[in-house]
């Protein structure tokens, strides 16, 4: 059954419901004024059935109203929502299965309520606006709340990178060049690579890569560092050892037509940053630096460097083996980007594992808090001659909040934006069960700072790092007051 077709008869159920409820009919009224059956009746409202022509004639005489109306899909302004959602491509293009929702479900749903799922759409549809939510936004979150109820593991993934390095004789246990993976795109699925083209073409902007799928021609940066070659030669054998044809053809991407080459270009990247940090390997690694039992930095350093990665292919890599096989889940990963001398820092990626830890990405064009390891790093790094990335560890004491958080985080010049800056955090909830597995912690070794969301919400006092008044902490006080002193006059005359 396709979508149109329960649309269509979705479109007429809704309109006959609305006719009769608005005529003040029950359906065991409509069944006596029509003598069709009331559990008929019932199936046509809720969209599983659409009457044929004599019926139609006969409801329409019955309740009247005009045939033509009875039978067109254009929905009246109470409705109206739910037929452009229903309409759109959007419930088409989002594999709503990955979610545990069945179409005819969804369908039930709209029958069944109406007017609430009405206004729910409404609602959506205004903060969409107000927000300027777009589609590609929409299909991001839609992506990232998948991800965020696997706790980021995919296990079939993990799987299917340790069958294609069986198959390819890869050796996980050492260091993957990009020239292994190069040899098995040419040799094994007839990739041609050309490294001079796109240095001819000054006009596309951070692209690093681009597919031809009909020459089966890869097109990449001369200048790419051999972390960003080795990645997407990972991602370009995911697309082929995973035979997926929906896909995006550039690294970054500019656009996609549809959720399936979002998800797949998640799937594409997970399989390239499981066959760059093999999760064995990453585990045996963890285990022995969670074990140490003073803070060295320079474990970690040699830990990321054992990998042919970047600093965010590895921290991202960390969202993936952490909740799995260390049962560290209360956790977040954040991707700041600075332009240098711009006051503004933008949060340009986040996942959130079993909770939303703070903080989030803000809307309202707020200041983040500058306390935050995750722009000190970056403001480490632009007073440097960027070179080398800058590296810093903290925990993070919410204003107002029980949570505490240890904060790793690196920062490096954007590789894909000339004069900005970028740094990738990981942080962890400060938990009992954390202590335990990391061994280091038991010392305190860590500067402990106390951090707001942003400025406009703070009530840290004498912040020297403020960049913004607390407008809209002043604000919700001044309301709080204002309803305070309201209660307490009602309740004088009592």
């Amino acid at each position: 059954m396709t979508i149109e077709d329960e649309y269509i008869r979705l479109i007429f159920g809704l309109k006959l419901k609305q006719i009769r409820t608005e005529k003040n009919l029950s359906l065991f009224g409509l069944a006596k004024l029509t003598s069709l059956s009331k559990s008929y009746l019932n199936e046509i409202e809720k969209g599983k059935k659409y009457p044929k022509t004599d019926k139609i004639i006969l409801l329409s005489e019955s309740l009247e109203v005009p045939y033509d109306h009875m039978v067109s899909l254009k929905l009246d302004k109470n409705l109206a929502p739910i037929g452009e959602i229903l309409q759109s491509k959007i419930l088409k293009e989002i594999p709503l299965e990955l979610f545990g929702i069945k179409e005819n479900n969804l369908i039930d749903i709209v029958a069944n309520a109406p007017a609430k799922v009405n206004a729910f759409i409404s609602t959506i549809i205004k903060i969409s606006q107000n927000y300027n939510l777009t589609r590609e936004s929409f299909f991001l979150a839609s992506l990232r709340s998948y991800q965020e109820a696997h706790n980021n593991y995919f296990d079939d993934i993990e799987k299917d990178v340790e069958k294609f390095a069986e198959s390819y004789h890869i050796d996980l246990s050492k260091k993957i060049t990009p020239k292994d993976l190069e040899d098995i795109l040419i040799e094994e699925f007839n990739y041609t690579i050309d490294e001079n083209t796109l240095s001819k073409h000054n006009n596309i902007g951070s692209v690093r890569n681009i597919f031809i799928p009909k020459k089966k021609v890869l097109l990449i940066d001369k200048d790419i560092s051999e972390a960003q070659k080795t990645f997407i030669y990972g991602k370009e054998l995911a697309y082929n050892f995973l035979k997926i044809e929906d896909r995006l053809y550039t690294f970054p991407w500019i656009k996609f037509e549809n959720f399936d080459q979002v998800l797949n270009n998640f799937i594409a990247s997970y399989f390239a940053g499981a066959l760059i940090i093999p999760r064995k390997i990453l585990t045996e690694k963890l285990t022995d630096f969670f074990a140490q039992e003073e803070w060295q930095p320079l474990k970690l350093h040699q830990i990321i460097k054992h990998f042919n990665c970047s600093q965010e292919t590895f921290y991202q890599r960390l969202t993936n083996i952490l909740p799995k096989y260390f049962n560290i889940k209360n956790l977040f990963f954040l991707r700041f980007t600075h332009k240098e001398n711009s006051p503004e820092y933008r949060l340009s990626k986040e996942l959130h594992i079993t909770q939303q830890q703070a903080p989030h990405a803000n809307r309202n064009n707020e200041h983040y808090c500058r306390r935050w390891i995750s722009l000190k790093t970056i403001e480490d790094l632009e007073k440097t001659d960027k070179t080398r990335a800058a590296f810093g560890v903290q925990i993070s004491s919410y204003e107002n909040q029980k949570n505490e958080y240890l904060v790793l985080s690196s920062a490096t010049s954007d590789p894909f934006r000339k004069e900005n800056s970028r740094s990738i955090s990981i942080g962890m909830l400060l938990s009992p069960h954390l202590k335990k597995k990391i061994n280091f912690l038991k010392n305190n070794p860590f500067n402990k700072r106390e951090v707001g969301v942003t400025c406009e919400t703070c009530s840290i006092k004498n912040c020297q790092e403020r960049v913004a008044e607390p407008k809209r902490l002043e604000r919700t006080n001044r309301y709080r007051e204002i309803a305070t002193s309201v209660e307490n006059i009602i309740s004088s005359y009592s």
